[in-house]
């Protein structure tokens, strides 16, 4: 454990989940819990849900899920510690000295040494660019139009036109050739060993949301190629996890973001004052830095190039920021090529009157779609129509997709009533319309002999749910049911806590969260208590479908062991399993 298990506890206890979350999701009160739009994925009808009595989180749509301290983890991209620190001082709690495991200690380690050398290098560079040497860099950023402050600002730099000069200032440092290659910063060949990876580049810090160097970008000077290079990803960077200009982006106080193509666009806007903007960082925008964005804004407006390129990749974002949930808007810079050549020309009242002015996304991409087709051609035209009800569908809400119906068919003088029956017999096509789906009179069914029916632990979850939300059940099965009766490892461990638990008479899911250190094995954890049997109105549907589920977990039990049992030991465990098995079935109740 990092903190002892008592604090840990007290910030739990002390951070109530419901208004931690609410600062960042908006819940409304459904019967004991809460509901809101998930955080963590595109969802149109809430599916997060939080309770208070749990002191819980879990999203039935994406199954992420956890205690107040995952959240914020989570949501902030934290660690461990980092989530603890930050609810310890909201509690006004204060936290002892951090205890780790070696392995812990080794991998902190590490990342520290690379924030480290990071940001040697970046003070490195820093300096080369104003001195004798970084004549070439430094005439290149004027050129640019930039100033000292914003040159400053961004900690811009220069790697010179020797192969192994960052390297031998690192070395001077006592850095090895093992991290500096691992940063991301050299490069080894067998005959001239380890090398500088940046050279001739005016060079770009990276950093992240806590104003740590993680990673650099470099533009070459001269013909050689790539034109742009970017640090390879480390332990600390995560180019699909990280945008540039965030660290300054995120206290800009907009209320939206701007989202450009490259370094240079977005110093030249924070330059002219649009402190909000930000740059994927050498690849195309992701999923993951759409979500990092939602966290402060839902509100991205595309500042791409004009060009095909920008164009293709403006495309590409509007539908990525849709399936997010989030409203992506589209800057129109023409007659310019980019957001820095247009500010140049036209200043910063222009470019902010285009922002107002930005054009919705769903229409930016039937525009682009309309420019491919010849209107003059009867069956081009008919294809466009097509593609539009075929984008359409993809508004899952009726009214959403009747507003864009009617905009598009206003905008290009289409049949409102010809495109609605269009739509309709493609989503009747499709098989869109949702069936009903029944519901089994069976709760459980019986397992087979091989044990292999339920491979995925279902009785096992719905048993251990049902013990944390009616505690009173277990004095039930407690001669019934033990920690050994559940197969897999992790609803082991968790069956052990919750028996306890149950044994000293006070029940704390949350609490179970903290003996997993991964994310992925506390979302499995929320999942356990998340897993409920639908259609039981009567006490009596619950009576039997609680009975069910405890011979089921008895019966996957007694099969495991008939696969693995060797010595007498084991066989007299399976005797013992079989006995409290067949009396169960021969009771036909609890």
């Amino acid at each position: 454990m990092y903190y002892p298990e008592e604090i840990i506890q007290e910030v739990r206890d002390r951070n109530d989940i419901v208004d931690v979350i609410s600062q960042h999701v908006q819940l409304k009160k459904q019967g004991s819990n809460y509901f809101g739009l998930c955080p963590f994925h595109n969802e149109k009808s809430p599916s997060f849900s939080v309770s208070p009595s749990k002191k819980m989180f879990h999203c039935f749509g994406c199954h992420a899920g956890g205690n107040v301290i995952t959240f914020v983890r989570m949501y902030e991209n934290y660690t461990f510690q980092e989530a603890m620190k930050v609810l310890a001082d909201r509690a006004g709690i204060k936290l002892p000295e951090v205890e780790m495991t070696e392995e812990m200690k080794k991998k902190a380690a590490k990342k520290q040494c690379l924030y480290d050398i990071n940001k040697t290098a970046a003070t490195y560079f820093y300096y080369r660019l104003r001195n004798q040497g970084g004549e070439l860099g430094l005439n290149y950023f004027k050129s640019r139009g930039l100033t000292e402050e914003t040159m400053h600002k961004f900690g811009l730099g220069y790697a010179l036109q020797y192969s192994d000069d960052l390297v031998k200032y690192l070395k001077s440092k006592d850095y090895d050739d093992e991290l500096i290659r691992e940063a991301g910063l050299g490069v080894f060949g067998e005959k001239e060993g380890m090398r500088d990876r940046f050279i001739n580049r005016v060079m770009f810090p990276i950093s992240d949301a806590n104003n740590k160097v993680i990673a650099f970008g470099g533009r070459v000077m001269g013909d050689a190629k790539p034109k742009y290079l970017n640090s390879q990803e480390t332990p600390v960077f995560e180019k699909r996890n990280n945008l540039y200009g965030l660290n300054f982006a995120r206290s800009s106080r907009s209320d939206n973001f701007i989202l450009c193509e490259g370094y240079m666009d977005v110093i030249a806007m924070h330059q002219a004052g649009f402190n909000q903007a930000v740059a994927s960082l050498g690849t195309a925008f992701t999923p993951e830095q759409a979500m990092i964005l939602k966290r402060f804004s839902r509100d991205i407006l595309l500042a791409y190039d004009s060009d095909g390129a920008g164009v293709g990749a403006a495309l590409k974002a509007i539908r990525i920021l849709r399936d997010c949930g989030m409203n992506g808007r589209v800057i129109s810079l023409k007659p310019y090529k980019d957001p820095d050549e247009f500010i140049k020309a036209e200043g910063r009242e222009a470019f902010e009157e285009r922002i107002n002015n930005a054009g919705n996304g769903f229409m930016f991409e039937i525009k682009v779609l309309r420019d491919s087709f010849n209107f003059n051609d009867p069956a081009q035209k008919t294809e466009f129509q097509r593609e539009i009800a075929s984008k359409l569908l993809d508004f899952e809400e009726e009214l959403e997709r009747d507003n864009y119906l009617h905009a598009v068919c206003e905008e290009y003088r289409i049949s409102e009533d010809g495109l609605k029956k269009l739509l309709f017999a493609m989503a009747t096509k499709r098989g869109l319309k949702r069936e009903r789906v029944e519901v089994s009179t069976e709760f459980i069914e019986p397992v087979s002999k091989s044990g292999d029916d339920d491979p995925d632990g279902y009785a096992q979850r719905l048993l251990l749910t049902w013990l944390t939300e009616e505690p009173e059940k277990y004095k039930k099965i407690k001669d019934r049911i033990s920690v050994e009766d559940f197969i897999d490892p992790l609803y082991r461990k968790v069956a052990e806590s919750i028996l306890e638990q149950l044994e000293s008479g006070k029940t704390d899911p949350a609490a179970i969260m903290d003996l997993f250190d991964e994310i992925e094995e506390q979302q499995r954890v929320s999942e356990i208590f998340h897993t409920k049997l639908s259609a039981l109105d009567t006490e009596a549907e619950k009576e039997k479908a609680f009975y069910e589920i405890v011979v089921r977990v008895k019966e996957e039990s007694l099969n495991k062991s008939r696969s693995e049992a060797g010595g007498a030991e084991d066989i007299k465990k399976m005797v013992e399993k079989k006995k409290v098995l067949e009396n169960l079935r021969r009771a036909g109740r609890l």
